[in-house]
C-alpha cells in the first residue's frame, strides 16, 4: 500500500468483475450440473432460484454494506459492528476461506494439469480417462508442482492489491465467458445432432414429483448458499475497495445473477454433452463431482462432431474454462486472508508472501496423503482432501450466521438508544420493529446511494428467514450422516459427525480465548523474554491492537454509532495512534504503536 494512501478499485466495473470471479469457481461448473442432473433437470432450478433471492442476495447485500462502512476485512468487521468481544467470529470467517483455501489450491492444480493434458492431446478418444486420473492423483509430486503454479498465479494476481485484483479478474472472467459460450454452441451442435435436444429438454423440464421431495430443496438451497459465496466474507473484503458512492444493492443483484447465469451455462454444456453420446445420461452426470468432471466429461468431448480438432477444442475450452474459474476464487480466498494482516499493520507484500507459503504447505496433506482407491470402481480419490472438505464446508454456514447476529445486535442496541432518547422503557414489538430491527437497513443499505431501494422483506429475511434456513441446512446435513454414515459418532470416522464436531469445538474455542491476548490486544512482555515465554510465565501487559481502516478521499463516514465503533485504536490509514491507553489496572500507559510512528516519522503500517 502507497504511503498514506488507501487502497480502492478503479470503478463499478472492476468492482462487479471482481466480485463476480470470487463467486464463480468450480461448483458453478461441475457442482452445479451434477445437482441438475440428481434432482430433476428443471425441478432443481425452482428451488435454487427461489433461494437466490432469500439467501444469496439478501446476504451479499449484507456483507457489501458491513465492509463499505467498516472499511476493514472480516476482522476488522465484526470488531466493529459487534464489539470487542465478537472480533473472533471475524477470524472465524477469515480462518475457514483460508482453511476451504489449503485444499482448493490443490483442486485448481487438477484444473490446470487438465487443461495443458488436454492441450497436448493427452485427453483424446483412445485414452482411458480411469488410468489418467489415478496416474496423477498417484504421483505426489506431480500434484505438488500443479498445486503450487496455482498458489504462484494466485500470490502475483493479488501482490500489488486492488487494482491488479481488479485486471487480473476483468482478464480471466471475459475469457471465461466467452470460453463457455463457445462450448456451449458446440455442445449444442452434439445434442441436436439426434434432433431430440434432450439434454436441453431436461434442464429446463420441471417434474412435479421432485418438487414434492424436501432434498430437492435443501440441494437447492446449498448450492445457492455456496455458489455464490454468501458467507464467506469475500463481499465484506471487495466492499473495502468500494467507492464512496457504490451501490451496494445493485451490484449484490448483479453479482449473484451474472453467477447464476454462468452456472446455467455450465450446466447446459455438460447436460447436452452428456445426453448427445452417454447411454445412461443421468447415471453418469450424477456421479462425483471429480468423477464427471475429470473422467466422464473427456471421453463425452472426444466424441464431439468435427472430428479431432473440434473434440480437441471442446475439451480444451473446458478445462481452461474450468482453471479461470478456480483461480479467481482462489484469489479472493487469498485476499481475504490477506487484507485481515494488512488492516493490522502488517505490509501487504509480507501478508502475501506468507499466506501464500501457508496456504501451499498446508495443502500439501490434502495433495499428497491418503490417496486410496475405490475397490468398486477401481478409480482413485483424496481421502484427506474429502474430510478436509468435509470439516470446513459447512464452517461457512456460520460465518453467515454470524454476519446476521451482527446485524441483530445492531438492530437491538438502536432500539435501546432510541428507548433512553425518548425516555421509554419495557419492551414494544411494535416499537422494535420501526426503530430496532430497520435500523440496519436504514442507515447502511438504503443510504442514498443505492439505485434499488430495500423494503422491509430484507428485514424479515436476515432476522427470521436466515435462521430457519441455517438451522435446515444443518440439521438436514447432520440428519444425512445419521442416516447413511455406519459409525457416525466415531471420533475415528473420517465421514462421520464427531470428528466435525471435535474440529468445529477446537477452532472456535481457541479463537474465543485468543480474541482477548491476540486479536483486540497484544501481548507486551515485561521481561527479556519473548512473548510466547513472557505469556506462559505472565511477566506481560496487554495494550490495545490497532486496526486500521482502509477509507478512498471523500468515503469518510462516522462508525462511532457502532458497538466497536468507539475505539480510539480504531484509525483510518494514514492517521496517529493515540499516544497511550488505559489498561486493566487504569493506569494511563504509552502505547508501542505510537512511539514506532513517532520514531520513524510514519505509520508503520503504510509502507
Amino acid at each position: 500500500m502507497a504511503e498514506g494512501g488507501s487502497d480502492e478499485f478503479s470503478g463499478r466495473l472492476g468492482l462487479i468483475f471482481a466480485t463476480i470471479g470470487a463467486a464463480i469457481g468450480t461448483g458453478n461448473i461441475w457442482r452445479f450440473p451434477r445437482m441438475v442432473g440428481a434432482n430433476g433437470g428443471g425441478s432443481f432450478l425452482v428451488p435454487w432460484l427461489i433461494f437466490l433471492f432469500l439467501w444469496s442476495v439478501p446476504l451479499i447485500i449484507a456483507e457489501f454494506a458491513l465492509g463499505k462502512r467498516s472499511r476493514t476485512g472480516t476482522v476488522g468487521t465484526f470488531r466493529i459492528f459487534a464489539g470487542k468481544r465478537f472480533a473472533w467470529m471475524g477470524l472465524w470467517t477469515a480462518w475457514i476461506s483460508t482453511a476451504i483455501g489449503f485444499y482448493y489450491a490443490v483442486v485448481t492444480g487438477w484444473c490446470i494439469n487438465y487443461f495443458q493434458t488436454a492441450i497436448r492431446g493427452g485427453l483424446g478418444s483412445e485414452v482411458d480417462t480411469v488410468e489418467v486420473w489415478n496416474s496423477f492423483l498417484q504421483n505426489p509430486m506431480e500434484v505438488v508442482f500443479f498445486q503450487a503454479i496455482a498458489v504462484a498465479i494466485t500470490m502475483l494476481a493479488i501482490w500489488k492489491g486492488a487494482k491488479a485484483i481488479e485486471k487480473v479478474n476483468v482478464g480471466l472472467m471475459i475469457s471465461l465467458f466467452i470460453l463457455l459460450f463457445a462450448a456451449l454452441f458446440l455442445a449444442f451442435v452434439m445434442d441436436l445432432e439426434d434432433g431430440s435436444l434432450d439434454g436441453f429438454v431436461y434442464m429446463f423440464s420441471i417434474q412435479p414429483e421432485y418438487l414434492a421431495q424436501p432434498e430437492t430443496w435443501i440441494n437447492g438451497l446449498s448450492q445457492s448458499a455456496w455458489s455464490c459465496s454468501a458467507g464467506m466474507g469475500m463481499a465484506i473484503t471487495y466492499s473495502v475497495y468500494m467507492r464512496k458512492d457504490e451501490d451496494t444493492t445493485l451490484n449484490a443483484a448483479t453479482m449473484c445473477l451474472a453467477n447464476n447465469s454462468i452456472s446455467i451455462i455450465a450446466g447446459l454444456t455438460v447436460m447436452m454433452a452428456v445426453f448427445a453420446v452417454v447411454d445412461d445420461p443421468l447415471a453418469a452426470v450424477s456421479g462425483g463431482s471429480s468423477a464427471i468432471t475429470f473422467l466422464v466429461l473427456p471421453e463425452v468431448f472426444a466424441q464431439a462432431p468435427g472430428g479431432p480438432v473440434v473434440q480437441l477444442a471442446m475439451v480444451t475450452m473446458f478445462f481452461l474454462a474450468l482453471s479461470f474459474a478456480a483461480l479467481t476464487s482462489m484469489i479472493s480466498t487469498v485476499e481475504l486472508c490477506v487484507r485481515n494482516f494488512v488492516d493490522h499493520g502488517i505490509e501487504r507484500p509480507q501478508a502475501v508472501g506468507f499466506t501464500s507459503l501457508a496456504i501451499f504447505f498446508f495443502g500439501l496433506p490434502s495433495a499428497a496423503t491418503w490417496i486410496l482407491v475405490d475397490d468398486s470402481t477401481g478409480v482413485a480419490f483424496p481421502q484427506f482432501l474429502e474430510v478436509q472438505d468435509h470439516i470446513w464446508g459447512y464452517g461457512l454456514m456460520f460465518s453467515g450466521l454470524f454476519i446476521a447476529y451482527s446485524i441483530w445486535k445492531y438492530g437491538w442496541n438502536r432500539y435501546r438508544a432510541w428507548q433512553e432518547e425518548n425516555d421509554i422503557s419495557g419492551f414494544s414489538l411494535r416499537e422494535y420493529l420501526d426503530n430496532g430491527v430497520s435500523s440496519f437497513r436504514d442507515d447502511f443499505i438504503n443510504t442514498g446511494d443505492n439505485d434499488w431501494w430495500i423494503g422491509k422483506w430484507w428485514d424479515y429475511i436476515m432476522y427470521l428467514g436466515f435462521p430457519l434456513m441455517f438451522s435446515v441446512l444443518i440439521l438436514s446435513y447432520f440428519a444425512d450422516m445419521l442416516a447413511n454414515v455406519d459409525n457416525p459418532w466415531d471420533p475415528t470416522n473420517a465421514n462421520g459427525i464427531s470428528i466435525i464436531l471435535l474440529f468445529w469445538g477446537i477452532t472456535a474455542g481457541l479463537f474465543i480465548g485468543l480474541n482477548r491476548f491476540i486479536i483486540i490486544n497484544r501481548i507486551v512482555p515485561t521481561s527479556g523474554n519473548p512473548w510466547p515465554l513472557a505469556l506462559l510465565s505472565g511477566n506481560f501487559t496487554l495494550e490495545p491492537r490497532p486496526l486500521y481502516r482502509n477509507v478512498p478521499e471523500g468515503a469518510e463516514v462516522p462508525i462511532d454509532t457502532l458497538p466497536g465503533g468507539e475505539d480510539p485504536f480504531i484509525v483510518e490509514v494514514g492517521e496517529d495512534l493515540p499516544e497511550t491507553f488505559v489498561d486493566d489496572y487504569g493506569e494511563t500507559r504509552p502505547h508501542t504503536g505510537s512511539i514506532i510512528e513517532a520514531e520513524i516519522g510514519y505509520s508503520y503500517d503504510q509502507v
